[in-house]
C-alpha cells in the first residue's frame, strides 16, 4: 500500500502546472455550481409552493365570503361566483368543498359526484392529497364558524399539483441548463486564463530548449518579474559553466604543450643510455606518455552534444579524413568512405575529430589492405561504423575494450589508448559503442550517438 501511495505521489508530483490548475478549476466548478444549483432549486421550490398556497388561500377567502345559511330551507348556500370556469368543468382539477358537522357537503360543479377528504382543523393548513381519478392535488383548508350553526364548517380549496410541479420542473430545466452553460463558459475562460498565465513559462521552456540545442547562449529575461530573476540567475550559471569548461579545456591544452618538451628531452636522454638499461625506461616512458595523452584528451572533450549549435559533420571531418587518406596510401591501405547524406549534428568539432580520428587510427594500425568508414543516420542516432581486414579481436578482448577504465594489451601499439578515448567520448555524449568481428575478418567498431540535428 505504501509503495502504491508513494508511486501515486511521485506521479502526481510530475504533473504539469497546467494540468494542476485545470484540475483545480474543474473541481471548483464541479462542486460550486451543483451546490449552488441545488440551493437555488430548493429555495425556488419552497417559494413556488408558498405562492401556490397563497393563491389557493385567496380563493378560499373568496369562498368563505360567499357562504351563507338559508334559514328557510335550513341549508348552507354559496351565492358568489368565483369567475373561474375551471370550477365549473367536471374533473378539471380545480375544486372547492364546504362540509358541515353532519358530513353534508356543498361543492363546486367540477367535483361532480366525488368528495375531497376532510382534515378538520381550525387553523389554516395546506397539504397534498389524491383527488378524483387519482389526481394529485394541493389543498388549502380551514374550519369557520357560521351563525346560527353551532358546529364549524370545513372549507377546502384544491388545485392540481402537476401545475406546480410543471412550473418547478420548468424552472429546474432552465436553472440547470443555465448552470451548465455557465460552467462551460467558466471552464473555457479559466482555461484561457491558465493558458495565458503560463505563457511566460512555456516561452522560458522553449528558450531553454534553444539553449540546449545551441541556438542561443542565454535565456531571454523579458519575462514577468517572478521569472525574470530566475532567468537572470540561470544565465549567470550558464555563463559560469561555460567559463569553467573553456578554462578547463584551455588548461588541458596548455598542459599538453608543457609536457611535450620534457617528454621529448627524456626520450633524447634515453638514447644515450646503454642498450641493456634503455628498454625498461622506454616502456615506462611510453606508459607515461599514453596516460598523459589519454587524460588530456578526456579533459579537453566537451561532451553533452545538445549544448552545441549544429555543425556540418562532413565539412568538419574533411581535413582529418584527407590527412588519414594520405597516411593510408603511404602504407598501402585503401581508406573507403560511405556517407549516407549530408549530416548536421550537435557536437563539438574537436570531439568529432578526436572520436573518428582514434577509430580510424586504430583501424589503420592493424589493417592489411582495407579500412571502411560508414556514416549513417537512423532516426535521431548518428552511427559510425569502422571496419578493417586486420587480425581483429577475440570476444573477450572486445568486451574488455568497451569497459570504462580497462586497457587492452599494451603491446598492441597503443590500440588500447585510442579505443579508451573513444569510449570516454561516447559516454560523454550518452551514446553506445560495441565491437564485433568484421565481414573482412578484422575488427568492426559501431558507435551510436543521439546528436543528430533536425530542421
Amino acid at each position: 500500500m505504501s509503495q502504491a501511495k508513494t508511486a501515486w505521489r511521485d506521479q502526481w508530483a510530475r504533473r504539469s502546472i497546467s494540468v494542476r490548475l485545470l484540475l483545480a478549476v474543474l473541481l471548483m466548478v464541479g462542486l460550486a455550481l451543483p451546490i449552488a444549483g441545488a440551493l437555488l432549486s430548493h429555495h425556488y421550490r419552497i417559494a413556488a409552493i408558498q405562492a401556490f398556497d397563497e393563491r389557493l388561500e385567496a380563493t378560499l377567502n373568496v369562498i368563505i365570503a360567499g357562504v351563507t345559511y338559508d334559514n328557510l330551507e335550513q341549508r348552507i348556500v354559496h351565492d358568489r361566483a368565483l369567475g373561474d370556469p375551471r370550477f365549473d368543468n367536471v374533473y378539471s382539477g380545480w375544486y372547492w368543498q364546504i362540509t358541515d358537522a353532519d358530513q353534508h357537503t356543498l361543492s363546486s360543479r367540477s367535483l361532480w359526484d366525488q368528495r375531497l377528504p376532510v382534515d378538520e382543523s381550525e387553523a389554516l393548513s395546506a397539504r397534498s392529497i389524491t383527488g378524483p381519478r387519482g389526481q394529485s392535488l394541493r389543498v388549502v383548508e380551514r374550519d369557520i364558524y357560521l351563525a346560527p350553526l353551532a358546529a364549524p364548517l370545513h372549507i377546502s380549496v384544491a388545485a392540481r399539483e402537476d401545475v406546480l410541479a410543471n412550473d418547478i420542473a420548468a424552472f429546474q430545466r432552465l436553472l440547470w441548463g443555465g448552470l451548465a452553460g455557465l460552467g462551460i463558459l467558466l471552464l473555457g475562460v479559466l482555461a484561457l486564463q491558465v493558458h495565458w498565465g503560463l505563457a511566460p513559462l512555456r516561452r522560458m521552456r522553449a528558450n531553454l530548449h534553444d539553449v540546449e540545442r545551441g541556438k542561443t547562449e542565454q535565456l531571454d529575461t523579458r519575462l514577468p518579474e517572478e521569472l525574470a530573476a530566475l532567468a537572470t540567475s540561470m544565465n549567470a550559471v550558464l555563463a559560469r559553466d561555460q567559463r569553467l569548461i573553456e578554462r578547463g579545456r584551455h588548461t588541458a591544452g596548455n598542459l599538453a604543450h608543457a609536457l611535450k618538451t620534457p617528454l621529448s628531452v627524456m626520450r633524447l636522454q634515453l638514447r644515450q643510455l646503454p642498450e641493456n638499461s634503455r628498454a625498461s625506461w622506454e616502456v615506462e616512458l611510453a606508459r607515461v606518455d599514453s596516460a598523459v595523452r589519454h587524460h588530456l584528451a578526456r579533459a579537453s572533450a566537451a561532451g553533452e552534444g545538445a549544448r552545441f549549435a549544429p555543425i556540418d559533420l562532413h565539412a568538419t571531418l574533411a581535413p582529418l579524413l584527407n590527412g588519414l587518406a594520405r597516411l593510408a596510401q603511404r602504407r598501402g591501405i585503401g581508406l573507403r568512405q560511405t556517407w549516407e547524406q549530408d549530416i548536421k549534428v550537435h557536437m563539438d568539432g574537436q570531439d568529432s575529430q578526436e572520436l573518428v580520428g582514434n577509430l580510424l587510427d586504430n583501424a589503420l594500425r592493424w589493417a592489411h589492405s582495407d579500412v571502411h568508414l560508414q556514416v549513417q543516420v537512423k532516426q535521431q542516432q548518428l552511427i559510425f561504423t569502422v571496419s578493417d581486414d586486420g587480425p581483429g579481436m577475440s570476444e573477450a578482448e572486445c568486451q574488455q575494450a568497451v569497459q570504462r577504465g580497462k586497457r587492452l594489451d599494451e603491446q598492441r601499439s597503443g590500440s588500447g589508448l585510442g579505443l579508451a578515448i573513444v569510449t570516454d567520448l561516447v559516454s560523454l555524449y550518452n551514446g553506445h559503442m560495441h565491437l564485433t568481428r568484421a565481414s573482412a575478418g578484422g575488427l568492426e567498431v559501431v558507435v551510436e550517438l543521439p546528436i543528430v540535428a533536425h530542421g
